[in-house]
């Protein structure tokens, strides 16, 4: 992720305006110590995974975000008024485009034999000038708008409570005005498809309140019915790309009981005894080609089959659905009283050193619950925030960042147990396939297809943003190890069959466009970059990096070994085996640090500690470094990791929680998930701005500002942490720190088609069961002791702490 946001400005502007209200009630309790509850949350009961907090959001990063995969909402909790601010995941900017330049193919010899002849500077020029996309940006994702609700009388509320339950994704504010109690639960419907508010209270008679709508969209609002809001509107224009989107989002009230008013544009409830607010929207698109849907027609019918349901029914099957998923795996870490306290309270303790093991559980699960909230079969992928943005320009348009950010959103997709919530992003690249055939043909003069750092609703594939971020071709082979992954961890003959075609093509783009670089005759990638990172030449652009000859042998091997599998292409295969042994080599540089160039450079360059560390993807998200088959490898991406330091920004602490793990140091990964678990809202944090991120109030991730993966990344090394599967073994507790001496934790999931759970007491391994899927064999690890088990399908086979069957 490019880094044209300034942290510094942007931190130091949140703690001074939007956040004085967290740093006043910070001061408050510095005061004050909040007393601990006398007995601790249990670890093992789902009510204790709950976000709470005492009082409403003041901010957007501090309201709490549900979503069906498709719909989502920020919800602030506010007594007197209320904001569900309102995402529907196909509302970009634009529409349907062509960014490729025709220029690009001409320039690309010269920009070679610039870059060859060391001229980087030229060749960065060139490149800027003449092989970018056309526009240079991409289109973002915007909001739908907010639904508000005023509630006449109550500015002064008592014994609130304000909370997201992770195990029902539901979200619920409650409080007494005037000896009254009320409550209101909310939650986003994937099986409905629309968002549900309830409103009661322990009185009859005593829910009053006005709806109405806003928006930034060029949109008119407007009551039908008397009790419909109905807010219409057309998708924005963006870099020179005209909005083809229309949309539309309708609101029906529910009252039971009162006196229910329509204006012409907001609806008045009075006096009802409860009610219930059905949310629906939707937009013009059909697919990344076609926008010709009838928004009006779908949001009335999600409306109208939801609003035939009873509201219990309704939560029921919602809370039935999310827990399919969710309840697959359960993580014990222990806990103590801190887990009884709000959540903005918990990490601040955390961050002044006090203990609360709990907590990393939560935030754990929260990664798995916000994939769960944005990335649903059928949905568009999670974007840079997910699924959750209140901004027409977004931070870098809150799309798809494909030099590490979107892969870093998928990364607990397999190991967490939730297999479908991939199933966005593998279609995705499916999409991109076509598009990507188009800018590998224009840009480059090759077969198969290409994506570079970047793509969007409309799946736009050429060089974008400048020559520094977007002159990197291998984004789109990146994404294709995610489908790799998907079949590694459940193989299924006939989803390789489906996606063969797609890494054929990704691996043919390379076969045809990897070049000889003059000194060692190594087949290389170039023009390329390192993502993000200027070298002592000055600029990014350069051939070779380590990271694109990574990426691209995991591409062969994958392509390969599917062909194999698959019984084609054998020809075609035995020339990407050929191809792959002529490309570089990892090389280990004079600092023993694993080289990020072709050139030992990593020691001149002009940001020694950059956040992408761009050149240990060999070490995670891959297998090509592993402490048993390749030791000095091993060693260099540790010198690597220290030289590179631990500051970053919140997904580049989340990535390097996964390295530790992956360099079995437990210790190191756990002092970096500590440091991501760094509330940015503490005053002490202005101290430390140019170290990066964090969290939020909320428990996003921040950047700063917000971006989800982070969130993803974390919940990943976590798992990274207790279970690992690419070297060929399930290794158990791989890197478990002393913090989390007893624990355990149940279905997360191994390569091959297994299903682990694992105990631990005093730091050493209790017992294990291994569950198999597929009935294939496999070999177990734990520390130096290893066993080899076939487990027949469907079947479980239960070790005790020395791997013997239990």
């Amino acid at each position: 992720m490019k880094n044209r946001i300034n942290r510094r400005e942007f931190l130091l502007k949140s703690l001074l305006t939007g956040a004085a209200l967290p740093l006043t009630f910070i001061k408050s309790r510095g005061a004050r110590r909040t007393p601990l509850a006398s007995h601790a949350a249990d670890a093992t009961d789902p009510a204790a995974l709950k976000l709470w907090y005492d009082r409403p959001a003041a901010q957007w990063v501090e309201a709490l975000p549900l979503g069906n995969g498709r719909l989502a909402a920020m919800v602030f909790g506010g007594t007197a008024s209320e904001r569900l601010q309102l995402n529907e995941d196909t509302l970009y900017a634009g529409g349907p485009y062509d960014p490729t330049n025709a220029e690009a193919l001409s320039a690309l010899p010269v920009a070679r034999r610039l870059i060859f002849e060391g001229k980087y500077k030229e060749a960065n020029d060139l490149v800027g000038e003449k092989m970018m996309a056309r526009p240079l940006k991409q289109m973002p994702y915007q909001p739908v708008g907010d639904l508000n609700l005023k509630f006449p009388g109550h500015e002064s509320a008592s014994d609130y409570r304000r909370e997201l339950d992770l195990d029902t994704a539901i979200a619920s504010i409650s409080y007494t005005v005037g000896g009254v109690r009320h409550a209101r639960a909310i939650f986003s419907s994937p099986l409905d498809q629309v968002i549900a508010v309830r409103l009661t209270a322990d009185r009859p008679g005593q829910i009053s309140f006005n709806a109405s709508m806003q928006t930034p969209q060029e949109a008119t609002v407007a009551t039908e019915s008397g009790h419909t809001l109905v807010l219409r509107g057309r998708g924005g224009d963006a870099f020179g790309i005209k909005g083809a989107l229309k949309f539309q989002a309708r609101v029906l009230v529910l009252a039971e009981g009162g006196k229910t008013t329509a204006d012409k544009d907001s609806i008045t409830v009075n006096n009802a005894d409860a009610a219930t607010i059905l949310i629906a929207a939707a937009t013009s698109y059909k697919s990344y080609k076609d926008v010709t849907g009838d928004p009006e027609r779908l949001a009335a019918s999600y409306l109208n089959k939801a609003a035939a349901r009873r509201f219990e029914r309704m939560r029921a099957d919602h809370v039935r659905e999310h827990q399919r998923l969710f309840r697959r795996v359960r993580l014990d870490l222990g806990s103590n009283d801190a887990a009884s306290l709000p959540t903005d309270q918990r990490v601040v303790r955390l961050a002044e050193g006090k203990e609360d093991p709990h907590l990393a559980s939560l935030y754990f699960q929260y990664g798995r619950y916000l994939l769960i909230s944005s990335s649903r079969p059928g949905t568009q992928p999670a974007n840079l925030q997910g699924i959750w943005n209140e901004s027409m320009t977004p931070p870098w348009e809150s799309k798809y960042t494909v030099n590490i950010n979107t892969e870093m959103n998928y990364w607990p997709a397999e190991v967490c147990n939730l297999s479908e919530c991939h199933e966005p992003l593998i279609r995705m690249v499916t999409e991109l396939a076509e598009n990507g055939g188009r800018t590998a043909r224009v840009h480059w003069g090759a077969r198969g297809w290409v994506c570079h750092h970047n793509t969007d609703l409309w799946r736009a594939c050429a060089p974008v943003d400048g020559p520094l971020w977007g002159m990197w071709p291998t984004g789109g082979a990146w994404l294709c190890k995610h489908l790799w992954d998907h079949y590694e961890f459940a193989p299924d003959k006939n989803y390789l069959a489906k996606i063969y075609p797609v890494l054929k093509g990704a691996a043919q783009f390379f076969a045809d466009t990897l070049v000889e670089e003059p000194v060692h005759k190594w087949l290389v990638t170039c023009p390329s970059l390192s993502p993000e990172h200027q070298h002592p030449g000055g600029v990014a652009v350069c051939a070779g990096p380590a990271m694109d000859t990574q990426i691209v042998r995991d591409l062969f091997n994958h392509c390969a070994e599917a062909a194999h599998i698959l019984g084609v292409d054998r020809e075609f295969a035995a020339r990407l085996s050929s191809l792959r042994a002529r490309m570089a080599p990892m090389q280990i540089g004079k600092a023993g640090q694993l080289q990020e160039w072709l050139e030992d450079w990593d020691m001149e360059a002009p940001e020694m500690h950059h956040r992408h560390v761009s050149h240990l993807y060999g070490l995670f998200p891959s297998d090509q470094i592993t402490p048993r088959a390749t030791p000095d490898l091993f060693a260099a991406a540790r010198r690597t990791l220290e030289i590179r330091g631990d500051a970053g920004t919140g997904w580049s602490l989340a990535w390097k929680i996964n390295f530790w793990a992956r360099l079995l140091d437990a210790e190191r990964a756990y002092k970096l998930l500590l440091i991501a678990l760094t509330p940015v809202f503490m005053q002490q944090a202005a101290s430390r701005v140019g170290s990066g991120g964090g969290i939020y109030a909320n428990l996003f991730d921040a950047h700063p500002p917000f971006q989800i993966d982070g969130n993803f990344g974390a919940a990943s090394g976590i798992a990274e942490m207790l279970l690992q599967s690419h070297a060929g073994e399930i290794h158990l507790l791989p890197a478990l720190p002393r913090a989390w001496a007893a624990g355990s934790v149940k279905g997360l999931r191994a390569r091959g088609g297994f299903e682990i759970d694992i105990r631990w007491d005093a730091g050493r391994l209790a017992g294990a069961t291994v569950r198999s899927v597929t009935g294939t064999t496999c070999e177990v690890r734990y520390g130096e002791r290893t066993v080899a088990l076939r487990v027949a399908r469907g079947h479980a086979a239960r070790l005790d702490a020395n791997l013997r069957r239990a």
